[in-house]
């Protein structure tokens, strides 16, 4: 078949400008699930969001969602046309900011960020810059696995690594460096590793993704799978299994700073270089971003330069 298919929510896209509260009632039901906390949200009824979906539906020609009386699901053109709509009338709730630049940002701001980091960033995140922006409501979700901000209403998401982001605008923050510990009892036993084969052949505490081990990535982009009997699924535990020499660990080193002063931990195969991996924020936004999102996203990329040096 030539050329390529295009659903219905591609195929026609008339005037819907007049359509706003249908739109703001589809995002918002994708956003939190149903119709009845939709409602909520948006000060009004479930059924007055159900019948500003429906006539939505009736304009664009596409079934959006899949109805019964337990669930509700969001069609392929239902999905294709969250993904166009709802970035648009976040840029559309922001743009006054734009054009208000000497206005003190004000409103929520839902950020997510990886729980290990959360004990580097949020003494100065609180004590800095709650304090200089009183009216910034924070909401501030810690989890190591990367949200899906528009369907979970985060404003903008702090990471480490590469995830495919596919639109979200990516603000560069730092760059952090790894690090492979193990306890000076298990250095005894082991001894410190001179090559890439004998730091493969140490036990390690290993970091597990749904029960997927993660590769141990070099410098030189060689990489092997970890051997080893303890599997964790976050730094925290990484960091305890090493303190109790059950084997080596590969972290971000700024998670481990004090353990490496006090020598409780120390720094192995030093002659094999290591990566640093990227530290991000990222949010969809396009490129009118409100100014707490802006603000955040400055005050970020200053802490993390401190970060990046510990």
């Amino acid at each position: 078949m030539g050329g390529h298919m295009i659903c219905a929510a591609e195929r026609k896209m008339p005037n819907l400008l007049n359509e706003t509260s249908g739109l703001m009632a589809f995002v918002r039901t994708v956003e939190v699930g149903s119709f009845s906390a939709a409602a909520r949200d948006l000060n009004t009824t479930p059924s007055a969001v159900s019948k500003s979906v429906a006539r939505l539906e009736k304009k664009i020609g596409a079934r959006l969602f899949l109805r019964s009386t337990r669930a509700l699901t969001l069609t392929q053109d239902g999905q294709i046309f969250f993904e166009r709509v709802a970035p648009l009338l976040r840029d559309l709730d922001s743009s006054d900011e734009a054009i208000r630049s000497e206005v003190a940002p004000s409103g929520r701001l839902r950020i997510s960020m990886p729980s290990e980091l959360a004990p580097l960033l949020l003494p100065r995140l609180f004590a800095s810059f709650a304090t200089d922006y009183p009216d910034v409501h924070l909401d501030i979700g810690l989890t190591d696995r990367f949200v899906d901000l528009i369907r979970e209403d985060y404003d903008v998401a702090l990471r480490v690594g590469n995830p495919a982001h596919g639109d979200l605008m990516v603000r560069h923050l730092a760059d952090l460096p790894m690090a492979i510990v193990a306890s000076p009892a298990f250095l005894k036993i082991w001894g410190n590793p001179a090559t890439t084969e004998a730091l493969a052949a140490l036990p390690f505490a290993r970091y597990a993704l749904g029960g997927v081990t993660q590769p141990l990535r070099l410098a030189d982009e060689t990489s092997f799978i970890p051997s080893g009997r303890i599997d964790c699924d976050s730094g925290a535990a990484l960091i305890q299994a090493a303190l109790g020499g059950l084997g080596a660990a590969y972290l971000l080193r700024c998670l481990v700073a004090k353990e490496l002063e006090a020598g409780t931990l120390v720094a192995i195969a030093p002659g094999i270089a290591l990566p640093r991996l990227p530290f991000n924020a990222l949010h969809a936004f396009g490129r009118t971003v409100p100014l707490r999102v802006k603000l955040f996203c400055d005050f970020m990329v200053r802490e993390a330069s401190v970060v990046e040096k510990i």
